[in-house]
């Protein structure tokens, strides 16, 4: 598949289109406030430590599964099953919220990534966002922040219908939704296995990875994908304005 033939475009989001600064600070700020959200007397770390494990033992299991909890249900079930369900019910955004900021540290806006989503909407690509999420209405704000929730078509989160990357349906059900078969849709992401296997199964029409060196997996990601980028802008390059 030629890229000129690629008609809709779909992004990640962790790593991709956005990057964490662990800020140690933040990290604990986000821990303290999690904590007194929850009602818990523990030490905030103590706290945090507790639903970590509880976090860990739910993630192999879902990789394993490739299904996700929605927002709710994962706060009920998993990370505070013995709390008051109404209570988590009423809270389960801003206790998400307060986890990744606990845990991955602020999100900030890859420094291209606003003016390389417009440019590509200009050029007439429909855009759309796959990724693994607890978060259900989170990224949405942050489109709208952004001031590019118009561009993109369909968003598919994790969270919002189960399916977990590398699950070929979770492409598949983004394709149905944007009406773009997949042998005419590109993936750009971060993860040179789950990414990439997933697409591949879905039979997409091309494989984009985005690559951090300081990770040490450019070779990984060079041989696993069809074309590997530094920044967001050289998708500029790559895919020129349609018609």
């Amino acid at each position: 598949m030629a890229l000129s033939d690629i008609q809709t475009i779909f992004f990640d989001i962790g790593s991709t289109l956005r990057v964490t600064d662990k800020d140690p600070a933040f990290i604990a700020e986000g821990r303290r406030k999690m904590a007194a959200l929850a009602k818990s007397s523990e030490d905030p770390e103590v706290f945090y430590q507790t639903l970590k494990a509880r976090y860990d033992a739910y993630r192999e299991v879902s990789k394993v599964a490739l299904l996700d909890y929605p927002e709710i249900e994962f706060w009920q079930q998993i990370m505070l099953p013995d709390a008051d369900g109404e209570y988590v019910a009423a809270h389960a955004q801003e206790l998400t919220t307060l986890w990744r900021d606990g845990t991955n540290g602020k999100r900030l806006t890859r420094f291209d990534t606003v003016e390389t989503v417009k440019e590509l909407y200009r050029r007439g690509y429909q855009l759309g966002i796959i990724a693994n999420t607890i978060t259900e209405a989170e990224i949405t704000d942050w489109m709208i922040e952004e001031g590019i929730s118009h561009c993109f078509t369909t968003t598919i989160l994790s969270s919002k219908v189960r399916l977990r990357k590398p699950d070929p349906a979770i492409y598949h059900l983004a394709c149905r939704c944007c009406g773009t078969p997949e042998a005419h849709c590109a993936y750009i992401g971060d993860n040179p296995d789950r990414d990439v296997e997933g697409t591949r199964a879905a039979g997409f029409g091309c494989m984009i990875l985005i690559d951090d060196p300081k990770k040490g997996r450019t070779e990984k990601m060079r041989a696993a994908c069809d074309c590997l980028i530094e920044n967001l802008s050289d998708l500029l390059d790559l895919f020129p304005p349609r018609n």
